[in-house]
């Protein structure tokens, strides 16, 4: 009786640890696979746990799209020519946005299969006031890198964009051609022209009222100028910018005092924005040398004194593929010009995604064969981690290594003018 009772524990356990041996070899199967089926309703996807990382793989953007009244529709539109699994993007409209906008927004969001699947889509749910021209601006871009820092640990560059902006390049192109580029090198354009702080009026005495009204509000001009500082220099240029994560972490942890200081003198300062990360950048030893002297943008300057952009139209298109820029802007709503840069340049299908190595049963001739697929905005998908580029990406790919060794080995975007 006690040898069968022995017998009869030993085989149950060795049965039960059998078990949890094979629940250890299939656990660690799991750990070392980098992808894992994920069905809905029927579909079956493939999909990366989450983007790998290091060397020969691409890299991570973060996107922040940010738009007022009326541009849900051009920030979706914006969203599907640019999406791409590995990314991580952040969309906002502020308060000349209805609550009901801003709802609707969220709810496409939560309704697209692919997104939920990465869930790397994320919309701000509060609203407040900007105004491009003032601190408030500058405030929202600070806040909109906080919160995707906090969102993700995995991405590489900050991308700022408008709803009015568009890409020139498939992101497969795109994280193709920043494969390679060593993960600290900042583009940022730097004006070169001479009496360009007395044009934006930088000794100017200015309050953002968006700062603390509920809506967007002109700003407020003091009577008196002040002095221009002389315990820094003010640096200057385009207000759109690809900017490191580590360059974000410094701007908005702010372990070194410098840009907390600039941030409370800057806060009085028309245009913030083009002049804020570059003095910060031109000021620190740590990355004053990481600077691409391009923001990649294809933008069409008005020579009178205000220096607005003039808004893209079919007339630049063959200006703006020549320029080898990433994205463009400012466009209007539904513009032909953004129907031939889908069909021409994106292959993207009027309310589909960017076909890519991940999602390559998409674009204008897969929905032609294939109508109903294009009620999901990619059926099926692959391996995220692989991208295929086109000419675009091999061209921008061999040339933006050059830029940036330009860049380690001069400071010359940080001389005065």
């Amino acid at each position: 009786m006690r040898v069968s009772n022995t017998f009869g524990w030993f085989s149950g356990g060795r049965l039960w640890l059998l078990a949890f041996a094979a629940c250890l070899v299939l656990l660690g199967a799991l750990s070392r696979s980098s992808h894992k089926v994920f069905s809905i309703e029927g579909s079956k996807y493939q999909l990366s746990i989450t983007p790998l990382k290091g060397s020969g793989y691409p890299p991570v953007f973060a996107y922040w799209i940010c738009g007022t009244n009326g541009e849900s529709e051009k920030i979706l539109r914006l969203l599907k020519a640019i999406y791409h699994p590995r990314n991580q993007y952040l969309l906002q409209l502020d308060a000349g946005s209805s609550d009901y906008d801003r709802g609707q927004l969220a709810l496409y969001v939560q309704s697209e299969k692919v997104f939920q699947a990465f869930g790397n889509v994320n919309v701000v749910g509060k609203s407040y006031a900007l105004n491009q021209m003032g601190s408030s601006a500058l405030a929202a871009t600070l806040h909109a890198a906080a919160l995707l820092l906090k969102l993700s640990a995995d991405w590489d560059w900050f991308i700022t964009l408008s709803a009015s902006d568009y890409p020139l390049i498939p992101q497969d192109d795109l994280l193709h051609a920043f494969t390679l580029l060593p993960r600290n090198t900042n583009f940022i354009h730097f004006t070169n022209k001479t009496g360009w702080k007395e044009q934006k009026n930088m000794d100017r005495i200015v309050v953002d009222p968006s700062l603390y009204l509920q809506e967007s509000t002109p700003l407020m001009y003091a009577v008196e100028n002040r002095s221009m500082p002389d315990a820094f220099k003010i640096f200057g240029g385009s207000p759109w910018m690809i900017l490191t994560r580590d360059f974000m972490e410094y701007c908005v942890k702010g372990w070194d005092n410098f840009p907390r200081k600039l941030l409370m003198y800057i806060s009085n300062v028309p245009y913030p924005l083009e002049s804020y990360f570059h003095t910060v950048i031109c000021s620190s030893t740590e990355f004053q040398n990481s600077v691409v002297n391009n923001d990649l943008r294809y933008i069409v300057w008005d020579s009178n004194a205000l220096g607005e952009s003039q808004v893209l139209s079919m007339s630049h298109y063959d200006q703006m593929l020549a320029s080898g820029a990433a994205f463009a802007r400012p466009f209007q709503a539904d513009d032909p010009v953004l129907n031939k840069i889908d069909e021409n340049v994106l292959n993207r299908s009027s309310k589909g995604l960017v076909p890519g190595e991940w999602c390559p049963d998409l674009g204008i001739s897969k929905s032609l064969e294939n109508s109903t697929a294009q009620e999901e905005l990619c059926p099926a998908w692959d391996n995220i981690n692989s991208v295929k580029p086109g000419p675009r990406g091999i061209s921008l790919r061999e040339l933006l290594p050059k830029l940036a060794v330009e860049g380690r080995f001069t400071t010359s975007h940080c001389q005065e003018h």
